[in-house]
C-alpha cells in the first residue's frame, strides 16, 4: 500500500516481482549454494554478501541465539570467505537495536592510530608518500578493533559464548570453501597486494598461481588463530605471542620507503585498545526516522545532511518532473552530494579528539543557506565547505580543506533480525582491498591499512590539528553508515553498504527509493545508483546489469551533460556503467510479524531465513 509517496512497512516486504528464494531449514555451511535475494520468516533472517557467512549467522539463530550472536558468527565467517574485505585485523561499526527496550546503540570498533603516530607521518618531508607504497607498508596499520567490538557486544547483549560464534568460521577455515568469482577477481586484480608479502602470496597465489573461481581454499593458520581465540578469549589477540606477532608484522617496511615505512604500533597500543559504545545520530525525513552513525564516521552526518537538503524537492512526483531517474531528480541528488561532501572533507573526523560541529551541520537554517547555492538547471561551481559554527557554538578555527583520502570500494556489510525483533546492521573493513597486504606470519589473517583514511598532509598547524589529521590514539574518519529506519517509533528496516565514500550515497539512494519512490526493499537495492563523492562533482552511475531496472535513460544522461555535469562519456552514449556498493537489508512488517531480507546482486548477496 502506498500513500503520499511513502512506502508503508508492509510494502517494503512484498516484492512486486517474484524472486527465487533459498530456505535454510537444516543449517550446514557446506550445503549452502549461491542464492537469491528475498526471503521471509518470523524466526529470524540474515542478509550478507556471501552465502556461507549468511549461513553462519542463521546457524546461531536456529540454535536459539539472538541477532548479536548471529552478527559475531557472520563477521568471523566473513574473515574466512571475504578476507580481502574484513576480518579480525580490521575494525568497523555495529548498530544494535534492542526490541524489548526500544534502545539503539553503536559499537565502535574503528581502528586507532598508535601512540607514536604523528600528523606528518605520511608526509615526513612535507610531501605525501605515494599511496600504493604507504598503504602496503606497516605505517598504514591501525590498532585492530574488530575482536574487542564483538566481545563488547556479546558481553552486553549476546546469549552465546564467543567460542560458539567462532565455530562456523573455524569449520570453514579448516574444511575450506570454493572461491567465488568476486574473491577470484580481487586476487587477479590485486594491484600486487597479494604478492608483496610471502605469507599472503602463499595463501592466495600458491606456487605463484592466483586462485581462480571454483578453486578450494583451506586456511589452516587462520583456523588455528580462531581456535586460539575461542579457547583463550579475545585477550589472546591483544596480549602474548599473537600480539607480538602482530607488532612484528607491521614493523615491516616497503624497501622503497626504508625506515619511514615501518609501523608504529606497540604491544601497549594493542593492550590499551577498547571499543566504544555510542548513541546513534537521529534524523527525520518526510515523517520517517533514521538512526545512523555518529563520528568518527562521516556516514550518518552526511546522509542526514543530504536528506534534509533534498526534502525541499518533491522527489517521487513525476508530474512535477521529479520521478525516478528524471533529470531534475538526478540533478538535485548530484548537487546535494557535492555540497555535503565539501562539508564532510572539512568538518568531520574523530569527535573524541577534534570537535565536530554536528548540530550546526544539521541545522535547518544552515542547510537552507547551503541549498540556496543549487541552481535548478545548471551545475554550480565547485562548492567550498560552509561554516556551520554560528549554528553550533563551536569556537574552533576553520580547518584547512584538504583532498579527501583515497578509499577502497571494498569493505563488507550485513544485516540481521531475530525472532524477538532485535536488529543488527554491521559494516566492517580492513580498509583497502587486501588491507595492507600484510598477513601475520603463522596466524593467517591480514592487517588493515586503515591509517591511510587520515589526511596524508596535515590540514592545519600543530595548534589546530584538523578534523582528520593523524594524532595519537585517534580514529580515522570513516564513511560507514549502517542505518536503522523507523516509522512511528517502530523499526522497519536495517541496512547499509560497503564501498568507501560511495557507502554514503548507496544508503542515500536506497532510502530515497524506499520513501520517495515507493519501492520494496529488494527493488530499492536492485535499482541503479548515482554517486558523487567530491565537491568537484565528477559523477558515477550504474547500468548494464539486467536487475538494475529501470536504468538511467540516455535522454536523462544527455540532460545531465547539458547541465554541465562531468564524469559521463560523450553525448548519446551509455555512460552509466559503474558498480556502486552492495546493500544488505532486513525488514520487519509490524502488521503481520513477518521478518524478511533483501540482498544485493552486485556481490553474492544471500538471504537465509530460519524456520522451526
Amino acid at each position: 500500500m502506498l500513500i503520499k509517496g511513502f512506502a508503508f512497512p508492509g510494502s517494503l516486504l512484498s516484492p512486486r516481482f517474484p524472486l527465487p528464494v533459498r530456505f535454510l531449514t537444516v543449517l550446514s555451511l557446506l550445503s549452502v549454494l549461491a542464492a537469491p535475494a528475498w526471503a521471509g520468516s518470523r524466526d529470524g533472517v540474515v542478509s550478507a554478501s556471501h552465502p556461507a557467512a549468511a549461513a553462519a549467522g542463521a546457524r546461531m539463530l536456529a540454535e536459539g541465539g539472538n541477532a548479536i550472536d548471529a552478527a559475531a558468527a557472520v563477521q568471523f565467517a566473513l574473515n574466512v570467505v571475504e578476507p580481502q574485505s574484513s576480518g579480525i585485523g580490521g575494525g568497523g561499526f555495529m548498530l544494535v537495536h534492542l526490541a524489548k527496550s526500544g534502545e539503539t546503540f553503536i559499537v565502535d570498533s574503528r581502528e586507532r592510530a598508535p601512540a607514536a603516530a604523528s600528523a606528518d607521518m605520511f608526509a615526513p618531508d612535507g610531501q605525501p608518500l605515494p599511496f600504493p607504497l604507504a598503504s602496503t607498508s606497516g605505517l598504514a596499520v591501525g590498532v585492530p578493533g574488530t575482536l574487542r567490538g564483538i566481545d563488547t557486544a556479546l558481553g552486553r547483549w549476546g546469549t552465546k559464548k564467543l567460542a560458539d560464534t567462532l565455530a562456523p568460521a573455524i569449520e570453514l577455515a579448516e574444511r575450506g570453501f570454493r572461491v567465488n568469482r568476486f574473491l577470484a577477481a580481487d586476487i587477479a586484480n590485486d594491484h600486487r597486494r597479494t604478492q608483496i608479502q610471502p605469507e599472503t602470496a602463499a595463501i592466495f597465489r600458491p606456487g605463484g598461481v592466483p586462485l581462480a573461481e571454483g578453486d578450494w581454499l583451506v586456511q589452516p593458520d587462520l583456523a588455528k588463530t580462531l581456535r586460539l581465540i575461542a579457547t583463550q578469549g579475545t585477550d589472546a589477540f591483544y596480549y602474548g605471542a599473537l600480539a607480538e606477532a602482530i607488532v612484528a608484522a607491521q614493523q615491516r617496511a616497503r624497501s622503497e620507503l626504508g625506515e619511514s615505512g615501518q609501523g608504529r604500533m606497540t604491544l601497549a597500543d594493542l593492550a590499551q585498545y577498547q571499543a566504544a559504545i555510542r548513541q546513534p545520530l537521529i534524523g527525520q525525513y518526510r515523517g520517517w526516522t533514521l538512526a545512523t552513525m555518529p563520528p568518527p564516521s562521516s556516514g550518518g552526518l552526511t546522509v542526514l545532511q543530504m536528506l534534509t537538503l533534498l526534502e525541499r524537492y518533491p522527489l517521487g512526483d513525476a508530474a512535477q518532473g521529479y520521478g525516478l531517474g528524471s533529470p531534475k531528480t538526478l540533478h538535485a541528488m548530484i548537487e546535494t552530494m557535492r555540497l555535503a561532501f565539501a562539508d564532510r572533507a572539512t568538518w568531520i573526523g574523530d569527535a573524541d579528539t577534534t570537535p565536530v560541529p554536528r548540530k550546526g551541520l544539521l541545522h535547518p537554517d544552515y542547510l537552507a543557506a547551503r541549498a540556496a547555492l543549487i541552481q535548478p538547471d545548471r551545475r554550480m561551481q565547485t562548492p567550498a565547505a560552509g561554516d556551520p559554527r554560528s549554528w553550533d557554538g563551536t569556537a574552533a578555527g576553520l580547518p584547512k580543506p584538504v583532498p579527501a583520502p583515497e578509499e577502497s570500494p571494498h569493505t563488507t556489510h550485513f544485516s540481521i533480525v531475530d525472532r524477538w525483533g532485535n536488529m543488527v546492521s554491521y559494516t566492517s573493513t580492513i580498509e583497502f582491498t587486501w588491507g595492507s597486504g600484510i598477513t601475520v606470519p603463522g596466524y593467517g589473517f591480514l592487517l588493515n591499512n586503515q591509517l591511510t583514511d587520515f589526511n596524508f598532509v596535515p590540514a592545519a598547524s600543530a595548534d589546530d590539528p584538523g578534523a582528520n589529521d593523524v594524532a595519537p590514539g585517534k580514529r580515522p574518519r570513516s564513511s560507514m553508515a549502517p542505518t536503522l529506519l523507523l516509522k512511528d517509533g517502530k523499526p522497519v528496516a536495517a541496512y547499509g553498504s560497503p564501498g568507501g565514500a560511495t557507502i554514503i550515497n548507496s544508503v542515500l539512494n536506497v532510502t530515497l527509493n524506499l520513501i520517495d519512490h515507493g519501492m520494496t526493499m529488494q527493488q530499492a537495492i536492485d535499482a541503479p545508483r548515482l554517486s558523487v563523492t567530491h565537491p568537484t562533482g565528477r559523477l558515477s552511475c550504474e547500468g548494464g546489469a539486467e536487475f538494475m531496472q529501470p536504468g538511467f535513460s540516455l535522454a536523462a544522461q544527455d540532460a545531465l551533460r547539458a547541465m554541465g555535469h562531468v564524469g559521463l562519456a560523450e553525448s548519446g552514449t551509455e555512460g552509466c556503467q559503474e558498480t556502486i556498493g552492495s546493500v544488505q537489508a532486513v525488514v520487519i512488517d509490524h502488521e503481520t510479524g513477518n521478518h524478511a531480507g533483501a540482498a544485493d546482486r552486485r556481490r553474492e548477496g544471500t538471504v537465509v531465513r530460519v524456520r522451526p
